[in-house]
């Protein structure tokens, strides 16, 4: 079976984007922790954080520029908000496709 986030990204399954650009895509996760809880999840398929390379280093750093731009976008630069990137089954990954979380306003479960 694909991959649910590549399905996303080639678009043959819907998601409530707010972000796209070349190297990126930022959706509304479906279960949200908080007001704000969305994915930010890079085109290039790499499964997890202990298979990044060098030459990922560049979309990796980018996920943060636009962790930055949304949080001022949103306003909630001064409130906060947490970003997660979880590895592997046993660090809470569920899709094996790198992906980070940033959530705002988020409530303890």
């Amino acid at each position: 079976m694909a991959c649910i986030f590549c399905q996303i990204i080639e678009k043959t399954i819907p998601a409530d984007v707010v972000h796209e650009d070349d190297d990126l895509i930022v959706f509304k996760d479906i279960n949200p922790k908080g007001a704000i809880h969305v994915l930010l999840v890079p085109k290039a398929h790499i499964e997890t954080v202990n298979d990044l390379e060098t030459h990922h280093i560049p979309v990796m750093g980018h996920m943060f520029e636009v962790v930055q731009q949304l949080a001022a976008k949103w306003k909630i630069v001064e409130q906060g908000y947490r970003l997660t990137l979880n590895v592997g089954r046993g660090g809470g990954q569920e899709v094996d496709h790198i992906h980070m979380h940033m959530v705002s306003g988020w409530t303890r479960r």
